[in-house]
């Protein structure tokens, strides 16, 4: 597994990961484009690739403007393996070491997603019922999640 930041060459590839997820499904795949990704990448934050023999299999993205994570998502067919951990570590380090500001995200409710935020010592603030404009999905809950900085360095501390 090789780990690191991302590239704009990287877009096509990070983009077949997030249509391969089974949960946190785009509604419309069309939403999110490549100038969205380049955006992300270059004036809004930063990103980070995992690529095992040379194909990513998952990757982070930072939004320093909007102190948030823009994304974050492992192919389905290398979950459980620690991708995750590493890539949401590198982006809460490269971020808090950019400012103190806290950080937020959305992640749909009962979700392998939710368990990992909730054990990674992000705190839940608030939970939202959502209809998807696509009426081929049901409703769901989506659920908003922030982690301070000064959180964030006792959670690094203690896993030391």
């Amino acid at each position: 597994m090789n780990f690191r930041e991302a590239h704009l060459s990287d877009i096509e590839q990070m983009m077949k990961v997030r249509l391969a997820v089974k949960e946190n499904v785009l509604s419309n795949p069309a939403l999110i484009t490549y100038q969205d990704n380049e955006e992300y990448l270059t004036l809004r934050g930063k990103g980070w690739v995992c690529e095992i023999e040379n194909n990513i299999v998952g990757f982070a993205i930072a939004d320093l403007i909007g102190n948030s994570i823009w994304a974050l998502f492992v192919d389905p067919k290398h979950q459980a393996k620690g991708i995750g951990k590493q890539l949401h570590h590198a982006l809460l380090d490269w971020y808090f070491n950019q400012t103190k500001e806290p950080i937020w995200l959305t992640t749909e409710s009962n979700t392998r997603a939710e368990q990992f935020y909730k054990r990674s010592g992000w705190k839940e603030t608030e939970r939202k019922e959502k209809q998807p404009s696509n009426s081929l999905f049901p409703t769901y809950t989506d659920v908003k999640f922030e982690i301070s900085y000064n959180d964030w360095q006792y959670i690094k501390q203690r896993n030391n």
